[in-house]
């Protein structure tokens, strides 16, 4: 069966890296699906879910990496993820980001308002937003 090489990188490590059946990649404009054999393309990536979906032999299953901002690069049989944000959806601590959150939103505020780091802050405040949005997403609700 065809097969996709996937590298998936963020400024700070390699995050993916190996083969996938096919992934969804989460555009600026929308869901963008890629088979092996796709047409080649660079493509701008927005904020949200890219979902890789593993070969068979590997085990299957998908593998969701919540991301913010970036360029894919889309080459017939590989592509190469350059996000600015991303982080695995199974590695997400609410606790944590939360705490990150607040942290950025005291950061922003001891800034003078037409003080240009507070775009920083802003950043910050979104990308923690958008985990804590999908961790809640996912969360499993208990029994009653």
């Amino acid at each position: 069966m065809a097969e996709l090489t996937c590298q998936f990188v963020r400024p700070d490590r390699l995050l993916f890296e190996g083969p996938v059946q096919s992934l969804v990649l989460v555009t600026a404009s929308g869901e963008l699906g890629v088979w092996p054999g796709h047409a080649a393309e660079i493509c701008a990536l927005g904020d949200g879910v890219v979902r890789l979906n593993l070969r068979e032999e590997d085990g299957g299953g998908t593998t969701h990496i919540i991301i913010s901002g970036g360029y894919a690069e889309i080459g017939g049989e590989e592509v190469i993820i350059l996000a600015d944000h991303a982080r695995r959806s199974d590695d997400i601590e609410p606790d944590v980001v939360r705490d990150t959150r607040e942290a950025a939103f005291d950061a922003r505020d001891a800034l003078p308002e037409r003080d240009s780091r507070r775009a920083y802050y802003d950043e910050k405040i979104k990308w923690c937003n958008l985990l804590l949005k999908h961790a809640q997403d996912t969360a499993v609700t208990p029994d009653a």
